[in-house]
């Protein structure tokens, strides 16, 4: 599974953003898929995850409330809708892709996209 992340850029303290994750593999719906975010000088951290099925979803206590996963198994594609952002979510967002394991882990992931930066301005 290749894994292409998109739609950072910069926005206000308050304002969303959108990320996609688009994938190519014919097996997309098999993996269970996350998001991580690594900000400067801090370890890469969970942020959220969805099953395979989509009927599982995974936050972090951080962004529980402000932040939706989602994915489109027909267009191969997962999708992180980000509202409310604070100064403290600007980050590089990687999406991720595992067949098992604990989702909330960086080591259960087999697959990884490059990173997309967010940064929240004041």
């Amino acid at each position: 599974v290749q894994l292409q992340a998109s739609g950072g850029g910069l926005v206000q303290a308050g304002g969303s953003l959108r990320l996609s994750c688009a994938a190519s593999g014919r097996t997309f719906s098999s993996y269970a898929l996350g998001w991580f975010r690594q900000a400067p000088g801090k370890e890469r951290e969970f942020v959220t995850a969805i099953s395979w099925s989509g009927g599982s979803t995974y936050y972090s206590d951080s962004v529980k409330g402000r932040f939706t996963i989602s994915r489109d198994n027909a267009k191969n594609t997962l999708y992180l809708q980000m509202n409310n952002l604070k100064l403290e979510d600007t980050a590089a967002y990687y999406c991720a892709a595992t067949i098992g394991g604990e989702v909330r882990t960086y080591d259960s992931y087999d697959y990884w996209g490059q990173g997309t930066l967010v940064t929240v301005s004041s």
